[in-house]
This record gives structure tokens, sequence and C-alpha cells, in this order.
């Protein structure tokens, strides 16, 4: 079972810069990040869809079986050259989504790639060989 959450601007405000909570925009909650999750035999793939973010703003990390997925996306120079603004529909603020994963993965060996601003994240399963159980019976 895989469970998805995310943290509202009051869980996070200390993550956050200064310059990001002085924004406008910034003052309603983060955003989360939209996941696919596929699941198989063998893998566990997380694909994100991630526009308009260098590949080394993007924050990928993992504790304690969350995975966690962030990245500020910054309005361009061309906002602060004294234009006015008509229409305002993109995006410009913090995005974050926290992924709970199950235990029986292979966390040491995350692979992560990026195509066509297509964040594809992948975690093998691990596979554990069944086996008998000999009970001794104890004598007294």
């Amino acid at each position: 079972m895989i469970k998805m959450f995310w943290l509202g601007k009051e869980d996070i405000t200390q993550e956050l810069d200064e310059d990001i909570l002085a924004e406008e925009d910034s003052k309603s909650d983060v955003w989360q990040v939209a996941v696919d999750i596929l699941e198989d035999n063998y893998e566990i793939t997380i694909l994100a869809p991630i526009a308009w973010i260098a590949l080394e703003d993007i924050d990928l990390s993992f504790n304690n079986a969350i995975l966690t997925i962030s990245w500020t996306r910054k309005k361009p120079e061309i906002f602060e050259s004294g234009v006015v603004i008509k229409n305002s529909e993109c995006f410009w603020w913090k995005f974050v989504r926290n992924i709970i994963l199950p235990e029986n993965l292979d966390f040491d060996n995350i692979k992560a790639t990026m195509e066509n601003n297509l964040l594809i994240i992948h975690i093998k399963k691990l596979f554990f060989e069944s086996k008998e159980i000999k009970i001794d019976k104890l004598e007294n």
C-alpha cells in the first residue's frame, strides 16, 4: 500500500526562503506535485510531470520510507521589468509531494531519470525466499 500526503505552508514555513515567503502568491498553501504510481511484479514506478524546472533544482529525498519530491518554481526575470500582468495562470511557488512507500522495496537503489520534463523514479521490489520453519518440542 502506498500513501500520499502533502504539507500546508504552516508545516514547511521553516524550509522556504524569505523572498519566497514575501511573494504574494506564496501566501497560500504549498502546492503538491501530481504523480502517477505504477506497479508491476518487479518494481514501483513513480511518474511526475515537471515543467520549467532545471534538473538540479529538484529535491528528491528519502527518509523513513517516505519519498519526498520538491522544488520551487520561481518567476522569470521578465516579471521584474515593470510589466503589467494582464492574466496570471501559471504557478510560481513551492511544490512538494510526500509518498509513503511499502517496506518491501530496495531503498538503497532508487533510480531517478528525467525525460521530456517527466521525472521517472524506479524502485525495485525485494524478494524473500519462503522457507518452512521446523518447530522443536521442548522436553522437561
